[in-house]
């Protein structure tokens, strides 16, 4: 008997990862819904505040204390958060988790089309061996199933769609992508780096590696240095599924894309060991739908798709999903975000800059990397970014005396230099650290609301006092006044959570295989942050998107194969 189905595939989420697996299955003849549980969002059009007047920001910019204290508590304490970009985020009220401030974790979310890829730093960068290798080495977590060489070219295949900036530095440790000319540092970045190599043997100084254009790539324009991006590129200078993969997948008209559309749970067929449908409630009309697809590929986010897992019990998976290794929502991890120092420096204030440069320079890690260094007592290690800020009239402008001409002409003269060192540290896989569903506090649509149990151990901890001690050394050495800040953050605020559904070749150690997919359930495919069995030190959303499109190939492949029913 034929089986018809709605659809080949059903793609959850829209983001970076959404994003690169309809890219990917469409092109190679698919046809793919995409569900997302956020609202419809117009790349270009909606990007409503891109080139706003400041003038005209409501309040000029100012929050708003009241609305964000009952709306938005988690969501405005992100960087990105503000009078001009709110529209693009989850309402906290709205749509719940159970936080727990004894116990924090801070949950970013959006809630548009496009999720976080319209919001993120764009900071990408290749793992090595250094990081797949790790737990294996040191016995921290589950071997990794696959190694450099698995994922090399998929690197390879993704930067040149996505478009990376960066300088080639040949380091083993942190191997080079395939780069467009890199963004240009300042004068104090370039003498900072300068003395840092000199006094520190075995650090690099480097441009960060972001996923913005330099030159053009087909209809997407070279950046222009305009401002802040997270509040939409109309010319799609930064990569996100907006600019570049949603639109790959609507060429081939195989992709639909249904909006408001809360993935619930999925359905399981215990006789044919596969996921039946997919059952959605639309958030604005609260109707209920179900969807039938030859695979599935949960792509909600790590949260998002722990909770979709979690939430599609049945009497085969008690215990959530394709959780017979019982290890579904355990092993949740984010990088140690913390900011270590700051330097104050008055030898470059007859040097400007141009533009908004929408990147940082990079320290990649040197700790533990040929061995375990004898003078410290963690493992792994952690990387810097470093952000040098002018303090002209934006921070200063009280300060700075006189009138007309000869007012304008000292506002463009930095009085001093703020720079800026922010570490961010490998997590250790620790099976304490989970995710679960809160069966007595529901959503609005009835969904039991996640709450976290995660937090940092002794080795993070280490890890981030050592980073403090070595950036405020970096900076003296740098010729700067350094000021340790020792703000070390809480779980979520790096916003690179990974985990809770993990790779691995054991069963009954893990919840996905080498290519993403379901040791128990051939026709489902994780590809988010969900599927890392650990965070390396670097930023890991280049990874997440080069396991998709692999994980993509291979699904395809085994479909035609018939190896998928």
């Amino acid at each position: 008997m034929t089986i018809t189905y709605d659809f080949d595939a059903i793609v959850i989420g829209s983001g970076v990862t959404g994003g690169w697996a309809a890219k990917e299955l469409t092109e190679k003849g698919l046809k793919v819904l995409m569900l997302e549980r956020g609202k419809p969002l117009t790349h270009g059009k909606d990007y409503t505040t891109e080139h706003i007047e400041p003038w005209k920001i409501p309040f000029a910019g100012r929050p708003m204390r009241d609305l964000y204290a009952s709306d938005y508590p988690i969501q405005s304490s992100l960087y990105a958060f503000d009078e001009t970009t709110r529209h693009f985020f989850n309402n906290d009220r709205e749509n719940p988790y159970a936080y727990d401030p004894q116990k924090p974790f801070l949950w970013y979310r959006a809630d548009v089309v496009g999720g976080k890829s319209l919001l993120w730093g764009r900071q990408v960068y290749r793992w090595s061996d250094l990081d797949f290798e790790a737990n294996k080495k040191d016995g921290h977590g589950n071997d990794w199933p696959i190694r450099y060489q698995d994922i090399k070219d998929w690197y390879s295949y993704v930067e040149k769609h996505i478009g990376v900036s960066g300088q080639a530095e040949n380091l083993p440790h942190l191997p080079d992508s395939e780069f467009l000319p890199p963004m240009e540092m300042y004068a104090i970045e370039k003498t900072f780096k300068q003395r840092v190599e000199a006094n520190f043997a075995g650090r690099k100084v480097t441009i960060g590696r972001v996923a913005n254009l330099t030159q053009p790539i087909q209809d997407r324009g070279a950046c222009h240095y305009c401002g802040p991006c997270q509040r939409g590129c109309s010319v799609g200078a930064y990569f996100s599924s907006h600019s570049s993969t949603l639109p790959a997948a609507r060429r081939t008209n195989r992709f639909t894309l249904r909006a408001n559309s809360l993935v619930e749970r999925l359905e399981y067929d215990p006789n044919k060991k596969r996921v039946s449908a997919v059952h959605v409630i639309d958030t604005q009309t609260k109707e209920k739908l179900r969807f039938t697809a030859r695979i599935v590929f949960l792509c909600a986010s790590t949260v998002g798709s722990l909770q979709i897992l979690l939430n599609s019990k049945s009497e085969n998976f008690p215990n959530g999903l394709a959780n017979s290794s019982g290890t579904l929502g355990h092993y949740v991890m984010d990088h140690v975000d913390s900011t270590s120092a700051i330097g104050i420096s008055t030898e470059f204030n007859n040097k400007y800059y141009f533009g908004n440069r929408p990147n940082s320079i990079y320290i990649p890690r040197f700790r533990n990397v040929s061995g375990q260094d004898s003078d410290v007592n963690f493992v792994r290690g952690y990387a810097f970014n470093a952000v040098p800020v002018p303090a002209e009239w934006r921070i200063a402008f009280s300060q700075i005396p006189g009138f007309g001409a000869e007012f304008k002409k000292a506002l463009r003269q930095p009085r001093f230099w703020i720079f800026v060192l922010q570490s961010f540290g490998e997590c250790l896989p620790d099976k304490k650290n989970r995710v679960l569903l809160d069966e007595k506090l529901v959503d609005r649509f009835g969904i039991p609301q996640v709450r976290f149990d995660i937090e940092f151990g002794d080795n993070e901890k280490q890890m981030a006092a050592d980073a403090n001690k070595q950036a405020a050394e970096m900076l003296k050495a740098a010729k700067m006044m350094a000021i340790p800040m020792n703000m070390m953050g809480v779980p979520g605020q790096a916003i690179h959570e990974m985990g809770g559904a993990r790779m691995g070749n054991d069963p009954g150690e893990s919840v996905l295989n080498a290519h993403n997919q379901a040791h128990d359930i051939p026709n489902l495919f994780v590809t988010d942050g969900s599927a890392m069995a650990s965070t390396s030190c670097v930023n890991p959303s280049l990874t997440f998107m080069a396991l998709t499109a692999r994980a993509a190939d291979y699904a395809v492949k085994q479909l035609k194969a018939r190896k998928i029913a």
